[in-house]
């Protein structure tokens, strides 16, 4: 039997195929979606936006579906018939405004150039005013609604966005009848499912980034909302009431689109959730493991079981029950640009000349020891996710001279990103979530040993990479082949696990020397961290200068 997994990331559509007795990927295949820039709707006169145009969605999902199908037929025990179930993972928050037919408003004549009624990319940041907003009327009214989420609402979720779209475009707002997660969106739309009412609603979503929670009966109470603007007045009549974990069944493959792919009608459909949860899943996530989903942005996801009476960590990006595995409670913090900050260095600056800046770089980088750049940075250039939770929050380099190199600048956004994924294993040891074992998946692990070995040194942490390149997909198929369970699949996302996930054969494991470097320069990060990040630090920082001098001294 075979599952099938469909990963909607911030540039494209991914789709594999399972087998479920091997465990092996039998096909894979991706489709770009064709609008704005690499997929991305943007703004000059706004830099906080980012938008996609829904009709990429379903436009490459079709292509995606058709060719890994096409591709697996090369495997003569593949056939269609074979699919127990279907999963889907996609970027979040990126939620659309949908009309009583659950189309998308952005399809209609009057709004086909709006960018408001468009889907709202996890990236876009043109809410942190509301934010803001949302997070001081709830330390004053709520604190409980923050009290899983690290304490702070972030532009880059649900609400924020919400607010920002009453604000700023009545007519989109009057004119659609929910605001709907596109993880939520497409399980519906290969349901066949016709008004908002029928799309089930997922429990990764609502929880990470509605401030959802059984607790208090779902959603935010109406009167709360309406306290942070009137107009949010009858908006949970727009929204939904329950939310269901992965795994659970969404509804099953429609007539139509079983006629566009040529699969067979009635296929189980998993509850749709967050690609970083879904690539945690493909990666092994469990107790006492971290796996950090490293892309354009990063996602630190771990679990912990129900049980366990957890502290609530402050500055993360929620502690929700089901989230990523059924029956424990998921973990999500992360840094809002990692390969975003590599990639606006070589746009930015590389000579056009390079075929491929990022290795020629990374060549020249890989010489260099700890320190010796004389550089520290800062990686907020697309604010700080984690664990300060503030989108206007800006990047820094410090230690610059006259005979300051372009490597050495590519070393330092590295060493940044590397320091900031410390801050967050820190602060959830300090909570008591244990880290004995860290995954790395996404795009870069693969593309970036220099960056990988860096990791390690500065963490301290052996890093193994999960096997498969497409993590995000084969979590979906794993949730896929448990929602067809009834069909062959797998009992339980710990039994897919067992079957199915794998680690390459390289490990990075930390050198002893780089780390005593790293920890010094870690000092230097943190205070660097506080001072421009918080309010309280009161820290003088005449030394940082200087000290990076004689590190860079003492390194040559």
């Amino acid at each position: 039997m075979y599952s099938l997994g469909l990963d909607f990331g911030t540039n494209s559509v991914r789709a594999v195929i399972l087998n479920l007795e091997s465990g092996e990927e039998t096909a894979s295949a991706v489709c770009n979606y064709p609008s704005g820039t690499d997929g991305i709707i943007l703004d000059e006169k706004d830099l906080y936006l980012a938008r996609q145009n829904p009709y990429d969605y379903l436009i490459c999902m079709e292509k995606a579906l058709k060719d890994v199908l096409r591709k697996a037929k090369k495997d003569k025990t593949f056939s269609h018939e074979k699919v127990v179930g279907i999963g889907v993972d996609t970027t979040g928050s990126t939620p659309l405004p949908v009309d009583e037919k659950l189309v998308p408003l952005a399809f209609y004549k009057e709004f086909k150039n709006n960018k408001n009624a468009m889907a709202y990319l996890w990236k876009d940041h043109t809410g942190t005013d509301e934010a803001e907003e949302i997070t001081e009327v709830a330390r004053k009214e709520r604190p409980e609604y923050l009290s899983k989420i690290g304490g702070a609402y972030s532009s880059e979720w649900f609400f924020s966005k919400l607010l920002h779209l009453i604000r700023t475009d009545r007519n989109v707002f009057d004119a659609m009848v929910s605001f709907i997660e596109l993880c939520d969106y497409i399980p519906a739309v290969l349901g066949g499912k016709r008004c908002p009412d029928e799309v089930v609603r997922s429990i990764c979503a609502a929880g990470h980034k509605a401030m959802y929670n059984d607790e208090w009966g779902g959603l935010p109470d109406e009167e709360f909302l309406c306290k942070i603007d009137k107009r949010f007045s009858g908006i949970k009549k727009k929204l939904y009431q329950k939310a269901y974990p992965a795994g659970e069944i969404a509804g099953y493959l429609c007539h139509n689109w079983a006629k566009r792919t040529g699969l067979p009608e009635g296929i189980p459909i998993s509850v749709g959730a967050f690609d970083a949860h879904m690539g945690a899943v493909g990666a092994g996530v469990r107790p006492g493991v971290l796996v950090k989903v490293i892309g354009t942005s990063t996602c630190d996801m771990t679990v912990a079981p129900m049980g366990k009476r957890l502290k609530d960590i402050p500055g993360i990006c929620g502690m929700v029950p089901h989230s990523i595995i059924p029956g424990f409670v998921g973990i999500e913090a992360g840094q809002s640009a990692v390969g975003d900050i590599f990639n606006w260095f070589v746009k930015m600056f590389a000579p056009s000349k390079l075929k491929d800046p990022h290795r020629y770089y990374a060549r020249l980088a890989e010489k260099m020891r700890p320190g010796e750049t004389g550089l520290i940075a800062l990686d907020w250039h697309n604010g700080n996710r984690c664990i300060l939770v503030d989108q206007k929050l800006t990047g820094l380099i410090v230690g610059f001279t006259l005979n300051t190199r372009p490597e050495e600048v590519y070393r330092a956004l590295i060493e940044a990103t590397g320091f900031g994924g410390r801050v967050i294993i820190e602060r959830m040891e300090e909570y008591g979530v244990e880290i004995k074992e860290i995954v790395a998946t996404g795009g870069i692990p693969d593309k970036n040993p220099l960056l990988m070995q860096i990791y390690a040194d500065i963490t301290g942490r052996t890093f193994k990479i999960a096997k498969s390149s497409q993590t995000c997909a084969v979590g979906a198929a794993i949730f896929g082949a448990v929602a067809g369970r009834g069909k062959g699949g797998f009992e339980s996302v710990k039994e897919a696990q067992k079957k199915i996930c794998r680690f390459k054969d390289v490990v990075y494991r930390p050198n002893k020397g780089n780390k005593k470097i790293y920890d010094k320069l870690y000092l230097i990060y943190k205070d660097l961290h506080n001072v421009f990040g918080t309010k309280t630090a009161n820290k003088n920082l005449y030394y940082v200068m200087k000290d990076l001098l004689d590190i860079r001294q003492g390194v040559k």
